[in-house]
């Protein structure tokens, strides 16, 4: 075992404190990796203050990580000492299920083992990357190319992904008519993604405040939520819409904005529960389905195309003593577009 500095959260809705955590020794097939950057996504939030239910605590957030292995088990093929990686929202599925073996391990059937907030195959809590090392399964650890700064990397291996996955599963790309609803840290990284793709994008977010952005990042047009006549303007536009919001929407007001055999992408986890008329859904055959991050093969690809395309996320880098505040920065949606802690500070 081995003790490295890290921020937790004692307990639920606790500011978070800089604390020591151990980490495993390096067994055959791990690295361990020098962690240089850690992405502060919403759902660290959430969990933190249990949002989503019962959490683990002392919790260490994190699945946004990026930096070097420092050291390799012996019968590790896939990195070596000195190569730039990143770690996810997960570290381990049961290898053996039908989901595991079809790559896509998020589903694992067994459940897979979150960064952090769970437990891992032997019964240890999980500890994520808001600290200076942690030990990953080869399998589990992911190459950032070198064409990638680890600084705006880190956000692709959540927000990253999860944009991609819906947008290639629905087939984003020349032709095709994509809205990208809400201008944040998962929004920003569709806008990405979808103009890289090829498709023509519309931002959909609450006001024109972000506008400029949108468009500097890809889109194609701008649209506020807030009036009205945008839900008229723009009915039976859209192939698909990749929903980013984490709160309750009215799906039957923007599944009128899909064209016949539409699809709204939902990527967003709002704590509440959300309604929906069936006759939304009916009239056209429109669809509205669930999307959670992506396999390892898959988010391996989106760090691929991410490189070929020279895109990384919109961060600004803190130190951990400003973790406190960017929590609040995030729910109050001041951030554009996403909060990186340069670990060296911790």
């Amino acid at each position: 075992m081995s003790t490295v500095a890290a921020y937790a959260a004692p307990a639920a809705k606790a500011p978070l404190e800089r604390t020591t955590i151990e980490r495993r020794p390096v067994g055959e097939f791990d690295v361990l990796i020098d962690i240089k950057y850690a992405g502060i996504c919403h759902s660290d939030i959430h969990q933190v203050q249990e949002g989503w239910g019962e959490a683990i605590f002392p919790m260490v957030p994190g699945h946004e990580i990026a930096g070097v292995v420092a050291e390799v088990g012996p019968g590790v093929t896939r990195h070596a000492v000195g190569d730039r990686v990143g770690v996810g929202c997960f570290v381990d599925s049961c290898r053996e299920c039908g989901p595991c073996r079809a790559g896509t391990e998020q589903f694992c059937e067994q459940g897979m083992t979150p960064t952090y907030n769970g437990l891992d195959r032997s019964g240890r809590p999980t500890y994520g990357g808001y600290s200076t090392a942690v030990v990953v399964d080869e399998n589990y650890t992911l190459r950032i190319p070198d064409a990638l700064p680890l600084d705006t990397a880190a956000p692709l291996l959540c927000a990253g992904i999860t944009s991609y996955s819906p947008l290639r599963r629905w087939k984003a790309g020349p032709g095709t008519r994509v809205a990208v609803l809400g201008m944040g840290g998962l929004g920003h990284m569709g806008v990405k993604l979808a103009h890289a793709m090829g498709a023509e994008v519309t931002v959909l977010s609450q006001t024109l405040r972000k506008r400029e952005d949108g468009l500097r990042l890809g889109a194609d047009h701008y649209y506020a939520t807030n009036d009205p006549a945008t839900f008229e303007k723009l009915a039976g536009a859209f192939d698909v819409i990749l929903s980013t919001v984490s709160a309750p929407l009215d799906f039957g007001a923007y599944l009128g904005l899909l064209r016949p055999e539409g699809v709204l992408a939902n990527v967003g986890a709002p704590e509440e529960p959300v309604s929906i008329n069936l006759f939304s859904l009916i009239g056209g055959n429109k669809a509205i389905v669930g999307s959670m991050i992506g396999g390892i093969a898959e988010t391996q690809e989106m760090l691929d195309f991410c490189a070929e395309h020279g895109i990384g996320s919109e961060i600004e880098v803190i130190s951990a003593a400003e973790i406190g505040t960017a929590y609040e920065r995030v729910v109050a949606s001041d951030v554009r577009y996403r909060f990186v802690i340069d670990t060296a500070t911790i």
